[in-house]
């Protein structure tokens, strides 16, 4: 085996997470979930404190009950590997 040593860069690391290439990407992964899980969901984005962000809601009283009971959001964003 190999001494092989690795230093992250952490500065760089973190303006990667914060970056708006991120952000996009996110957002993309995110509106792919969402059109598996039709009318009644969703996506908002945003920067937070130490990364870009993006979420997926139930916004509806239908999709609130659905997610509750089926974990159709979750299924959705676990579907997408």
């Amino acid at each position: 085996m190999s001494n092989l040593k690795f230093k992250l860069n952490r500065s760089g690391v973190r303006k990667l997470m914060r970056s708006e290439e991120m952000q996009k990407a996110l957002a993309s992964q995110a509106y792919r979930a969402k059109h598996h899980l039709g009318d009644g969901y969703a996506v908002s984005t945003r920067h937070g404190k130490n990364r870009a962000n993006a979420e997926i809601s139930a916004v509806t009283q239908e999709a609130r009950k659905d997610n509750l009971k089926n974990n159709t959001i979750l299924k959705a964003v676990s579907s997408l590997d």
